[in-house]
């Protein structure tokens, strides 16, 4: 009779476990394709995307997994916005995909949004909205928002009342099938296939080659797992001659801001999004229309 009784409670107990396993994979599941939705339904449930993380096994402290180790850290970010702007120019953006494979592009082409002074920015005469929120918490943190309501655009806050750097163009270093994919799926069917320069010649093309979900929003980019930046080890730092100071792009409404030359971006480089050749003349003369140093 305890016998029976025993193997019955066993029973229960096995099946409440499988019932418990069976809810956490249905809740991950449900959470990931969530993080994947569009960018108005992320808006209305922004806590999803940070639930993928807090699901994911507990990892030894004691098994090298590859963590970053020429990671740039908060030192780095802590600097005006168009120095930060300036200096984003050469480093490598690296996103980490969930299978532990890597996505990588040098970043050549940035544009500084200065806060609240700046006309053209999200957060001009110190306006704080929900959505850029982002603009104005520590340095280095991660800024993305939606354009045309498909797109997005990925921006890091730099030192400044709601100063931010959008980052608008990259190289591709590594992984370029998996960019080339990512893209493809935004595009129509039939589209002709993506020359690598294609891949990340634009703020919200980046974000599709690279897969930078609108949940990265409010992330830190000098500690997060899943994105982080590095130094590259197998070129110099840009020099000062090597840059190009132009008006930003897209911004013509917004008067005499949109002619101030904060959009940097590496001379001669076939990445870059918009080529400014008057601009590229007056760098090389040293005869800028504007004051580029804040």
């Amino acid at each position: 009779m305890a016998g029976r009784k025993r193997k019955v409670q066993d029973l229960a107990v096995a099946a409440a476990a499988a019932h418990t396993e069976s809810g956490l994979l249905l809740r991950r599941n449900q959470t990931e394709l969530n993080c994947r939705a569009s960018p108005a339904k992320l808006k209305s449930q922004p806590v999803l995307c940070e639930s993928v993380q807090s699901l994911e096994p507990e990892r030894s402290h004691y098994f090298n997994y590859n963590e970053p180790q020429r990671r740039l850290g908060q030192d780095f970010f802590n600097q005006p916005c168009i120095s930060l702007a300036k200096a984003f120019l050469g480093k490598v953006l690296v996103r980490r995909r969930a299978d532990g494979s890597e996505l990588r592009g040098r970043i050549v082409e940035t544009e500084a949004y200065l806060g609240g002074e700046d006309k053209a920015s999200h957060s001009a005469g110190g306006k704080r909205t929900e959505r850029n929120t982002a603009m104005f918490m520590k340095p280095g943190t991660i800024y993305v928002y939606p354009i045309y309501g498909i797109y997005l655009c990925m921006n890091v806050s730099s030192e400044g009342e709601g100063a931010a750097v959008l980052l608008r163009s990259l190289e591709p270093l590594l992984g370029q099938p998996a960019m080339r994919e990512l893209r493809a799926a935004r595009r129509k069917e039939g589209a002709r296939q993506l020359k690598d320069k294609e891949l990340c010649n634009g703020p919200s093309k980046l974000c599709q080659a690279l897969n930078i979900p609108r949940c990265f929003d409010r992330r830190d980019l000098a500690s997060d797992p899943e994105v982080w930046l590095e130094d590259d080890q197998n070129t110099s730092p840009p020099k000062p001659q090597d840059i190009v100071s132009a008006p930003r792009v897209g911004i013509e409404s917004h008067g005499e801001w949109a002619k101030k030359p904060w959009r940097f971006y590496l001379r001669g480089h076939p990445c870059v999004s918009v080529v400014n050749k008057e601009a590229e003349r007056l760098s090389l003369s040293g005869n800028e229309t504007d004051n580029v140093d804040e």
